[in-house]
């Protein structure tokens, strides 16, 4: 959907409403947000509707509306739809539900609707609609708690319920818009996403996301966005059902589903979050300051308790707490108490409490160190019980210190309730961000940095859906066979079906040897007892491999790799949304116990490789931990570069291949793929 075309629909000259309440509430909401334009109510028989006159029908409009809000049952709706299509309406909220969220019969009522809508946008069905609080042109038939605003964050949410209650948030953040998507019959995600950043009014757009449908579509809205300095953040929450079924590979079961979405977002610079929250507090932040350069902050309390709490809350949301320099000390030590200690967080204390000109002296000293973002914890006392003079001081004294500077600036309560919204609407309009809640507002200040850092250009490889129920494991063998055609190293090795075949073996191959039963049913071989290593001599390798014959329909024996420094998973997944998914991670036996991965789609570069391995809780083996050599960093990220190039190869069938582990040797000796398995598609009968 062209934006052009949304823009009659979202900031429409005039509005069309058809049914009884609903219809009426939608008159009744843009009254009260001073919608300048006109508002025509359709009814079949009233004359009038809140003293508006009414219209028979869409032919006796007095124009083609801009925007319609259709309150009627789902089969009047597709008929109405049908009218304003013809007519040229710029488009309509279809408030009805029994459409595809039902049974068969509303999938293909669904259908009717889509085809008689043709080419003019539609919200739904089965939505709210949507709330514009820059021009006043609510087509909502229900309450809500915003009020206008200049300019404000755009919010989309799937759930009609959940954009209801973020209207009514006492958090200060100035909504432009609001809109319930339902169905997405016609309009998705990536359609209203670009068309939102588009308006120069909205500052930051925020997306209540359950899952997407079109990859390409929506990674080319982001950018868009973000080439337009409209920040992107996403709020998801449930794992989804492909990501719990598809276990049986290390892959598929530590990246389908919700974690495929994650990587996806984080390589497209869209901060991900998980609940409300941390949703409007991040919208709120990047309102103020929009996208945060990096990650240091300056943290100030006049409590060192909170100062402590501040640091924790800070270190668990990945932020930098950078120490405080020698010229910093300078700058800051004339301006307080003698027994005050300087440090990052910095409690203050009390000795200036209630005399605005020395904080404001102390807090303008701060803000001129070097960080990305400086918060000041202050928590309110609540004023019908208590004085809250001393405690407007020290705000009034921040506001005076960070007008003087040119970096963003920010209060934080440690509990919600202890910044009023009266007081956080002042700090907005100080152009110093109200944070409510210790973690929440430190959450945010990391998501707003990582919208901040810079990304480069991504295109999602466009894939061809397979066949996944009619599918097959090839064995280990097999699979190598795979990655040895593309230029992965595998160990020297033999498939013995034979004693005569593992005797030629035992003459051709160096000890010491593994021997692993193979087979394509044959997956995780090690917790089945499928593996013996460390063969040193040839009856060892015999008596193995007579335990193991029975196993499988033969018998692998490979020269044993001795000299690694790391073991890794890396990993191809094939997610039904997202596409092929790289996972990087700490290989062995223990993978989904440790959870060290990181998942990145495809296509990837060479520095990202080397990225998400330094993002490993595990790099530190590959950097030569305690006197250990260097690994062969080199090696992995080629080994990564000629797996994604065997994906691409086998994009027809391919659905996921695991190389666990691939073997890291000291620096300049390379990178083995000792295990390796393989899940294809098989084509159908």
């Amino acid at each position: 959907m062209a934006t052009d075309s949304l823009q009659r629909l979202l900031r429409p000259r005039h509005i069309a409403v058809f049914g009884g309440a609903a219809a009426a509430r939608v008159i009744q909401q843009c009254r009260r947000a001073g919608f300048a334009g006109e508002i025509w109510p359709v009814h079949p028989t009233r004359e009038t509707v809140l003293d508006l006159p009414a219209f028979r029908n869409v032919a006796a409009l007095p124009d083609a509306p801009d925007a319609a809000f259709i309150g009627v049952n789902r089969h009047a709706t597709i008929h109405i739809v049908g009218e304003l299509a013809a007519r040229g309406a710029g488009g309509a909220v279809c408030h009805a539900s029994g459409f595809a969220e039902t049974d068969a019969d509303g999938v293909a009522l669904q259908a009717a609707l889509l085809r008689a809508v043709g080419n003019m946008p539609i919200l739904g069905p089965n939505c709210y609609g949507f709330i514009n609080y820059l021009d006043g042109a609510l087509l909502w038939p229900d309450q809500h708690g915003g009020h206008p605003v200049e300019r404000g964050v755009a919010i989309v949410s799937q759930s009609g319920n959940i954009a209801l209650n973020l209207s009514m948030q006492r958090r200060a953040l100035p909504i432009a818009y609001l809109l319930s998507v339902g169905n997405q019959a016609a309009l998705g995600m990536a359609d209203l996403l670009a068309a939102l950043a588009e308006d120069a009014r909205v500052s930051a757009i925020g997306l209540h996301l359950e899952g997407l449908t079109d990859v390409a579509r929506f990674t080319a809205a982001v950018q868009q966005a973000r080439s337009l300095g409209k920040p992107v953040i996403v709020l998801t929450g449930g794992r989804s059902e492909q990501g719990r079924a598809l276990a049986l590979t290390h892959t598929a079961s530590l990246s389908g589903g919700r974690e495929a979405l994650a990587a996806l977002l984080e390589r497209l610079g869209v901060a991900r979050v998980e609940s409300l929250p941390v949703f409007l507090e991040t919208l709120k932040l990047l309102h103020v300051a929009g996208p945060l350069p990096g990650r240091r902050v300056m943290l100030l309390s006049s409590s060192g308790g909170e100062a402590g709490l501040a640091a924790d809350a800070a270190e668990d949301a990945g932020l930098l707490c950078p120490a405080l320099g020698e010229a910093d000390r300078a700058r800051i030590r004339p301006t307080l108490h003698p027994l005050v200690t300087l440090s990052n967080p910095f409690d203050y204390h009390t000795f200036d409490w209630g005399d605005g000109i020395r904080l404001a002296a102390t807090f303008g000293a701060v803000l001129t160190g070097d960080f990305d973002l400086a918060l000041l914890v202050s928590d309110l006392p609540r004023a019908d019980r208590c004085d809250t003079a001393d405690w407007d001081i020290t705000l009034d004294a921040w506001c005076v210190a960070a007008a003087g500077v040119s970096r963003p600036t920010a209060v934080v309560s440690t509990l919600p309730e202890l910044l009023p919204e009266a007081r956080a609407g002042a700090l907005m309009a100080a152009a110093i961000a109200p944070l409510l809640g210790l973690q929440e507002a430190l959450r945010a200040v990391a998501a707003s940095a990582l919208v901040g850092e810079p990304r480069e250009p991504f295109v999602p490889w466009s894939l061809a859906s397979v066949d996944t129920v009619a599918s097959a494991t090839a064995s280990e063998w097999l699979a190598k066979r795979q990655l040895t055609e593309h230029g992965i190293p595998v160990p020297r090795g033999a498939l013995c079906q034979t004693e005569a075949e593992l005797e030629q073996a035992l003459v051709d191959l160096a000890y010491p040897l593994v021997a692993k039963a193979s087979g394509a049913e044959l997956t995780h071989k090690s917790e089945r007892g499928a593996v013996r290593l460390h063969l040193m001599d040839a009856p060892a390798t015999r008596e193995a491999y007579g335990e193991l014959r029975a196993m499988g329909e033969a018998v692998l024996v490979e020269e044993m790799v001795t000299d690694a420094v790391a073991e890794l998973l890396l990993g191809l997944h094939r997610d039904p949304v997202v596409g092929f998914c790289l996972v990087i991670g700490l290989g062995g036996v223990l993978t989904e116990l440790l959870r060290d991965t990181v998942t990145l789609p495809l296509p990837v570069a060479a520095d990202e490789v080397r990225r998400a391995l330094e993002r490993l809780y595990g790099a530190a083996l590959l950097a030569g931990f305690r006197g250990r050599p260097v690994a062969d960093v080199a090696a992995v990220v080629d080994t990564v570069l000629r797996l994604q190039d065997l994906a691409w190869a086998s994009r027809e069938r391919l659905l996921a291949l695991d190389i666990n582990p691939l073997m890291v040797r000291p620096a300049g000796r390379g990178a083995v793929a000792v295990d390796a398995l393989l899940h294809f598609a098989v084509a159908p009968p």
